[in-house]
């Protein structure tokens, strides 16, 4: 594990994301909160802040952080829902990796609650979406060029 003793605690915050594909029928269902395990938009949304809270004991170098805000928000795409979470502290090290566990521990929760509807089922695009604060600064991702995956 990384020594932060020395480091001066100040505001961090980090957006990732992920996307998780179904099919159209599917995915109207889950907007209207009609599938057969109850609200899949407000289970997985507790299961995501529940995640970023608990990123140091799943994550075997991650420091334990005092988590001051975790936002969990959806945007539905067309055959996706883009699953987003932000997360905020003030500490020595950054939220990167809560926000990372948050976002795909909401997408595993849609994923658990939208089985029993279908198998067309994918989780995508796991990715940091920016982060902010600490010594190397701010960041913001870039989609690869051509050719590439993104």
């Amino acid at each position: 594990m990384k020594d932060v003793t020395e480091k001066t605690p100040t505001l961090r915050e980090a957006v990732a994301e992920a996307w998780i594909t179904m099919p159209d029928d599917i995915q109207q269902m889950l907007r209207d909160r009609q599938l057969e395990k109850g609200d899949a938009l407000e289970i997985a949304r507790v299961a995501g802040v529940l995640a970023a809270k608990k990123t140091s004991e799943l994550i075997p170098f991650c420091h334990p952080l005092p988590i001051t805000q975790v936002e969990i928000q959806y945007a539905f795409e067309p055959g996706a829902v883009r699953v987003q979470a932000r997360v905020k502290t003030i500490a020595p090290t950054g939220v990167e990796m809560e926000a990372l566990t948050a976002a795909s521990l909401a997408a595993l929760t849609l994923y658990d609650m939208l089985k029993p509807h279908t198998r067309e089922l994918e989780i995508t695009s796991l990715r940091l979406v920016s982060k902010s604060g600490g010594k190397s600064g701010d960041y913001q991702y870039q989609p690869r060029a051509a050719g590439h995956l993104t």
